[in-house]
C-alpha cells in the first residue's frame, strides 16, 4: 500500500511539471494533423485506383 501512495504522489508531482499547449496550439496541430490525414488518404486514394487500372489493363 505504501507504494501506491508513493507512486501516486511522484506521479501528482510529475504532472506539475508538465508544460501543457495552449488552446490555439491545440487548435493549429489538431489542423494539421487532419490535413496530413486527408492528404496522405487522397495520395492512397489515387494510388489504388491507378494500380487498379493497371491491373485491369494488365488482366
Amino acid at each position: 500500500m505504501n507504494k501506491l501512495i508513493t507512486y501516486v504522489r511522484d506521479s501528482v508531482g510529475e504532472m506539475k511539471k508538465v508544460t501543457w499547449p495552449t488552446k490555439k496550439q491545440v487548435i493549429n496541430y489538431s489542423i494539421v494533423v487532419i490535413a496530413l490525414s486527408l492528404g496522405v488518404a487522397i495520395f492512397f486514394g489515387i494510388l489504388d485506383y491507378i494500380l487498379n487500372w493497371g491491373l485491369t489493363q494488365i488482366i
